[in-house]
């Protein structure tokens, strides 16, 4: 049996709704914490890394 994922956001968010990740052996799921069961997006941790530096520095396509 897979225990549970450890569901965590941001504490800056305050009680705002926002997206949440939690860490997996494979990378890090990401979903929307107003909708919890519904999509996640799986993405390596190297993935994600890339994906966070570019938002930092405002490269991120969307």
């Amino acid at each position: 049996m897979n225990p549970s994922p450890r569901w965590r956001k941001s504490s800056h968010t305050g009680n705002f709704d926002c997206v949440e990740l939690a860490g997996f052996t494979a990378g890090v799921e990401i979903r929307d914490s107003k909708d919890p069961e519904g999509p996640r997006l799986r993405i390596s941790r190297g993935g994600l890394a890339t994906l966070l530096r570019q938002v930092k520095a405002d490269e991120a396509a969307i």
